[in-house]
């Protein structure tokens, strides 16, 4: 069993009409990657997909993946591919189920975005997680 440290919220940077398969082939043929980046994908409907289990390191921040459980929402742009919070209000409630169902199992993980680790030159997830979360 890993050490989970930290439960990293994120967005895909995409359309939230994006599917799975087209996110995949992206980590796959475009950065190379041999495991999906998060553990959780949350679609616009509040539906959400598991693509990897807990035991399996995924690849949602660099140097930080041993010890993290990834969440992400499909979102995060707007239509000229600009940062912003477009979550649904489906997708907030799936990712606050999720992250207490995380918090169950590790009770000591951290809850923050990808933008709150050091050398992180993104707005992922394009909101403040620290404080949206912080009472969970």
């Amino acid at each position: 069993m890993r050490n989970i440290k930290y439960i990293v919220i994120h967005c895909t940077a995409g359309s939230q009409t994006q599917s799975t398969e087209s996110i995949k082939n992206y980590w796959k043929k475009n950065l190379g990657w041999k495991n999906v980046g998060y553990h959780f994908l949350v679609n616009a409907d509040g539906t959400y997909e598991r693509l990897a289990n807990d035991d399996v390191v995924t690849n949602g921040v660099a140097n930080y993946n041993s010890v993290s459980m990834h969440i992400s929402y499909k979102g995060g742009v707007d239509s000229k591919g600009k940062s912003v919070d477009n979550r649904t209000e489906e997708q907030k409630k799936t990712i606050i189920t999720l992250i207490r169902t995380l918090k169950a199992k590790y009770p000591n993980a951290i809850v923050q975005g990808h933008r709150d680790f050091p050398k992180v030159a993104k707005d992922c997830p394009c909101f403040d997680a620290r404080k949206e979360y912080a009472n969970i």
